[in-house]
């Protein structure tokens, strides 16, 4: 079994952890039988946030009779002290745990510190005090936050997207963590839905030994693909090189990741989907994307008032506008069948 050491929280846990934002979406039941699958299999990092509804309570209930046995993570988007206590009572609450393995700042516009206006690193640093929280740490999309956040040496673990479609800037963020000794999180290793191959997306991080990747679970197939991999995690043949170099060529760039940190949209457009549609069609079973459901969803688009709250939001910096004309007209066609779906 591959393992990853977390920097110096020195939590050492399977190279494969639970993301546990898509079981919201799922019965509890459902939710709690993957879960205790998960455990059973070897999976002993579990990824949540108060953000995510039901996800934390949906943990709790699973996994409270072997809390001992695992890493619970957690988040808040609190930029206040009052809202800091409020979301770390309720996220404890809610796992029925009196503590926390990492606690995290959920995606913050700026990088914490002590001294600063909002004061919620002292927060932090008063909750691991009292024994609450055990490691701190911070996620975020914004590449220039990242940096600042290692730079500072504040924090413990940086929880950051990265995949087989990152750039060499985020690269050398991952090398950049691993000379402080600060664990790195790897979300969005399937880049939303775009990457199909998850033994390619496994392979590719285990190149990079401290990199802990959390995979988005809410079904059971997906979770024992996952699981196949403990004991015999893939490789970088020749195979999964040709066909990282494709996705590559095929995507990276400026292209929608679907974090949804436009949202929500005054006009009610499903920006995070919409945007990315014309991929999503062709690296998905398309009549999946192509039902009425989803035309009206894509007709919205024309309700744009170009007041550019998406591009301002967006932390990739996308014309989301643009992007998401370019992705109406290509949907468009693809249903009049002028355009081939391969």
């Amino acid at each position: 079994m591959d393992t990853v050491r977390l920097g110096k929280t020195e939590i050492v846990t399977s190279k494969n952890a639970f993301g546990a934002l898509p079981i919201q979406r799922i019965s509890e039941e459902e939710a709690v039988r993957i879960l205790r699958r998960a455990y059973e299999g070897g999976i002993t990092f579990f990824d949540t946030a108060r953000a995510y509804t039901d996800s934390e309570h949906k943990l709790g209930l699973a996994l409270k009779e072997v809390r001992e046995q695992v890493f619970i993570a957690s988040k808040t988007a609190s930029v206040t002290r009052e809202g800091f206590w409020r979301d770390l009572e309720t996220s404890l609450s809610e796992l029925q745990t009196d503590y926390l393995d990492l606690y995290q700042f959920h995606n913050p516009s700026f990088c914490p510190k002590p001294g600063d206006e909002s004061g919620i690193y002292e927060c932090m640093l008063e909750a691991k005090a009292q024994g609450r929280i055990r490691h701190i740490g911070i996620t975020n999309h914004r590449l220039k936050v990242a940096q600042e956040a290692v730079d500072c040496g504040l924090y413990e673990t940086l929880q950051f997207p990265f995949s087989y479609l990152a750039t060499e800037q985020e690269v050398a963020l991952v090398e950049a963590c691993r000379k402080a000794d600060m664990g790195f999180i790897a979300m969005k290793a399937l880049s939303g839905g775009l990457i199909t191959n998850s033994a390619a997306a496994y392979a590719f991080l285990a190149q990079h030994e401290n990199v802990l990747p959390i995979w988005g679970v809410q079904r059971m197939s997906e979770l024992e693909e996952f699981l196949a991999y403990m004991d015999k995690p893939p490789v970088l043949t020749d195979e999964l090189h040709e066909l990282i170099r494709r996705d590559r060529q095929e995507l990276q760039g400026e292209f929608c990741r679907g974090c949804g940190y436009c949202m929500p949209c005054p006009m009610g457009i499903e920006i995070n989907n919409c945007a990315r549609m014309s991929l999503m069609i062709r690296r998905a079973p398309a009549h999946l994307q192509l039902t009425p459901d989803m035309q009206e969803k894509m007709q919205k688009i024309k309700d744009c008032i170009h007041c550019n709250q998406c591009m301002s939001k967006c932390p990739y910096h996308l014309n989301t506008p643009e992007l998401l004309q370019k992705n109406l007209k290509d949907y468009e066609e693809i249903l009049a069948g002028k355009t081939c779906v391969v």
